[in-house]
């Protein structure tokens, strides 16, 4: 991932203003499906604990997933009842499609969620969107397996958990620790370019956001929560596993090929306005050193691999002209993706044109290094050959380095961040009795939205 600005690169985190009376700072949603016995005691109580304990204005949302018993009617009473209620329908079912289409539409610059089962302990929720409101984080989640978590359930679900949370370690290299978990936030701004990324519509939703989010260099708060399991719920486990690694196999593709604009995700480097007034400071330096020695060590073990191969059959010279060719491909490529972060295949033809240009600097130095060699001596051993095709390519891989950061795959100007994003879209903010549809009807306690589809919201996603 480039770390650069471009169009849709997200400004500085600020610490978000007091808002005055009556404007939400917080939207918390609950998306139900037929939970008409548990929504309003859910609704009442934290309704109760907000008004009690939270500093600032707040919202709670009902997202309605397509009920088919009473579950509206009641969302709809409590709505009337509680002016900071409000009540979505959405006439398709998943949960992901809930949060994303209310998040969508919601003006609040925090946005949250929970389970209406509450099984997470409320005093959680001030810890969790405090670093969002003071602008320390991007998103923040409840973790059940923090060392000071306490937790009640079952072995069964706590293996469930456990491995999936392994699986996710091990095949996406995720480094937050409860991914399942009903309990998480997101600041406004970062779900505006983060959600159109997101295709799953279901329980996969919250862990591709997690993932997409840390791939692209967002910071991730956890809050360790108490957690009491509900042993009524209506989770499908097998389906939801099923659901859950296909998603994880979708997400590894497109990461692995790149096809995900991450670079949308940046944040610049310090949220100081003292940090953005300084130019021409190298960024991810330390990184970038990293990820190219590694790739070096690799590129250069499998040149001596080809050289090998190809002195079987050819010349000195000519062994080590295709050996240094394949391995320069490979290497570029490689400190392409992996060094510099550029992903998907725009440039890629220019870079590799570049990346040949470095190889045939490349090619001088060995090379010259081989005939100096072989002038000095009739018939040098191949190991004398590997050692000083293993100097030369040393001092090649210095000079390769600084020109792939300088030349090749160069840093752009950094754009100016002003306090608040320019060019922003705020979305339009609901009130109870607004109904968002096609017929654009009024007068229901209840707002009708259409499923926002991922390509829908953002005109720049090429997918």
């Amino acid at each position: 991932m480039r770390t650069d600005s471009s169009p849709g690169t997200l400004p500085a985190r600020e610490h978000l203003p007091a808002a005055g009376a009556g404007a939400p700072v917080l939207d918390v949603v609950i998306p139900v499906y037929n939970e008409e016995k548990d929504l309003r005691p859910c609704v009442l109580r934290l309704h109760e604990h907000l008004t009690r304990t939270f500093p600032y204005g707040f919202r709670i949302t009902i997202a309605d997933n397509a009920s088919t018993d009473a579950t509206p009617h009641v969302a709809a009473r409590l709505a009337d009842r509680l002016a900071e209620v409000r009540s979505f329908r959405l006439e398709q079912k998943g949960r992901g499609r809930a949060l994303r289409t209310v998040w969508s539409a919601s003006d609040a610059p925090v946005l949250a969620y929970m389970d209406v089962d509450l099984s997470t302990d409320l005093n959680a929720l001030l810890p969790l969107v405090a670093p969002l409101i003071s602008g320390h984080s991007d998103l923040a989640i409840g973790s059940r397996l923090a060392r000071s978590s306490r937790v009640v359930r079952g072995a069964k679900r706590e293996f469930i958990s456990r491995s999936y949370n392994l699986i996710l370690r091990g095949s996406l290299q995720a480094r937050f620790s409860d991914a399942q978990c009903g309990f998480k936030a997101i600041r406004g701004d970062v779900a505006r370019v983060l959600l159109p990324l997101v295709e799953d519509t279901g329980w996969f939703f919250d862990t591709e956001m997690l993932v997409l989010a840390e791939r692209a260099g967002l910071r991730i708060h956890e809050v360790p929560v108490d957690w009491v399991d509900d042993p009524d719920s209506t989770v499908h486990i097998v389906k939801t596993a099923t659901d859950d690694l296909k998603g994880v196999w979708r997400v590894g593709k497109a990461l692995a090929t790149g096809s995900l604009p991450l670079d949308r995700l940046a944040r610049p480097f310090g949220d100081d306005p003292r940090d953005r007034d300084i130019a021409d400071v190298p960024q991810g330096l330390a990184r970038q050193l990293v990820g190219f020695c590694v790739v070096g060590v690799l590129s250069t073990l499998f040149y001596l691999l080809l050289y090998s191969g190809f002195r079987l059959f050819a010349g000195s010279q000519l062994a080590n002209a295709l050996a240094l060719l394949v391995s320069a491909v490979a290497n570029t490529a490689a400190n392409r993706r992996l060094t510099f972060g550029v992903r998907g295949r725009g440039g890629a033809v220019r870079h590799q044109a570049q990346g040949l240009v470095v190889f045939g600097i490349g090619l001088v130095l060995t090379s010259g290094s081989l005939a100096a060699l072989n002038a000095a001596t009739a018939d040098p051993a191949h190991s004398t050959e590997l050692a000083v095709l293993i100097a030369a390519n040393l001092a090649a891989t210095v000079l390769r380095f600084l020109l792939f950061r300088a030349w090749v795959f160069p840093d752009a100007p950094r754009a100016p961040h002003r306090a608040t994003a320019a060019g922003t879209t705020v979305p339009i903010p609901c009130r109870a009795g607004d109904v968002v549809d096609a017929d654009r009807t009024r007068g229901e306690p209840t707002l009708r939205l259409q499923p926002v589809r991922p390509a829908d919201t953002d005109p720049r996603d090429g997918r």
